[in-house]
């Protein structure tokens, strides 16, 4: 009975070669951080944006119909929602691809717990929310909408949650078995 030598180990030139271009691959996570900079940027423009809409809210609310008002509420309301949505991907975005956040005591309770498929369903919820109040304002100027513009508005709203209930189903068939009975 013959025994087969095990196979020869690689040469350490290659074992280097491979372990710098593991290095350089897992360094290159942080070019993500000017992103997430830019997106924090984004967030102070949206502020501006909402300081602009709160204004003119203000100013013009003595002119405004309940109606305005109402939309101009609905306005900032929406604006709060996208930069919920914008703080979700930043911290959610760094601190699974780029680094944990070491913020001391001043975490949220989502961070750090929010896995890849938490976070697509919570992004598919505040986008949800902002077609929510988008359909909202839609049907209090219905006189300005053709039906053609407003089944697109409904059309793109349907669109939005069934893509959030089938990607909930595929995300719930994929977990181990045992996990869901977690949830």
């Amino acid at each position: 009975m013959s025994v087969t030598p095990p196979p020869a180990p690689p040469p350490a030139r290659a074992g280097m070669v491979e372990d710098a271009l593991q290095r350089v691959l897992f360094a290159s996570r942080w070019l993500l951080a000017p992103i997430y900079l830019g997106l924090a940027a984004a967030l102070a423009l949206l502020l501006i944006r909402f300081c602009q809409e709160f204004w003119h809210m203000l100013y013009a609310m003595l002119a405004e119909t309940d109606t305005d008002l109402t939309l101009g509420i609905l306005s900032l309301i929406d604006l709060s929602l996208l930069g919920n949505l914008l703080l979700m991907v930043i911290f959610a975005g760094y601190e699974g691809f780029v680094a944990r956040l070491d913020t001391g005591d001043a975490r949220l309770a989502w961070m750090g717990r929010v896995g890849f498929g938490d976070l697509k369903l919570r992004l598919l919820a505040s986008i949800i929310a902002i077609s929510a109040i988008h359909l909202l304002e839609a049907f209090m100027r219905l006189d300005a909408l053709s039906d053609r513009e407003l089944a697109w508005k409904l059309g793109l709203h349907g669109a939005f949650l069934l893509s959030a209930l089938l990607l909930a189903i595929t995300d719930r068939l994929a977990e181990p078995p045992g996990h869901a009975a977690a949830h």
